[in-house]
C-alpha cells in the first residue's frame, strides 16, 4: 500500500502550452489528490497516495519534459486521526531523462 506523500518537482514550464501539457498530465494521474503549479519558479507540488519515482516517470512520459525531484515528504496516519510528518528524502538533484534507467543521485 502506498503512503500519503507530498513531492516537489522542478519541471521547465516556458510557455502557456507547456503549462497546459503539465496540468493535463497531473489531472489525468489518478493517484494525485492535489497539485500546485508554480510557473515562474518552474516548480510543481503534488500530494496523494503514490510512489514518488513512479509519478515522476508518468509525468515525464506524458509531458516529454525533464522532471527533477526536489523534495519528498511522507506522512503516516496513526489510528486514522492524526498525521505525523516524516521527511523521507531531500535531494538537490534527482534527474529523470528519457533514455536512461531510473536512478537517484543525492548530493
Amino acid at each position: 500500500m502506498d503512503q500519503f506523500c507530498c513531492m516537489v518537482m522542478r519541471i521547465n514550464i516556458d510557455c502557456n502550452g507547456c503549462y497546459r501539457k503539465v496540468r493535463r498530465a497531473l489531472l489525468e494521474t489518478q493517484e494525485l489528490d492535489t497539485h500546485l503549479i508554480e510557473m515562474k519558479q518552474s516548480k510543481v507540488s503534488v500530494c496523494g497516495k503514490f510512489k514518488p519515482q513512479e509519478i515522476a516517470i508518468k509525468i515525464r512520459k506524458k509531458t516529454n519534459r525533464r522532471v527533477e525531484i526536489l523534495e519528498i515528504q511522507e506522512f503516516s496516519i496513526n489510528n486514522g486521526q492524526s498525521h505525523e510528518e516524516k521527511p523521507l528524502m531531500i535531494c538537490s538533484s534527482w534527474n529523470l531523462e528519457s533514455n536512461q534507467n531510473l536512478f537517484a543521485t543525492c548530493t
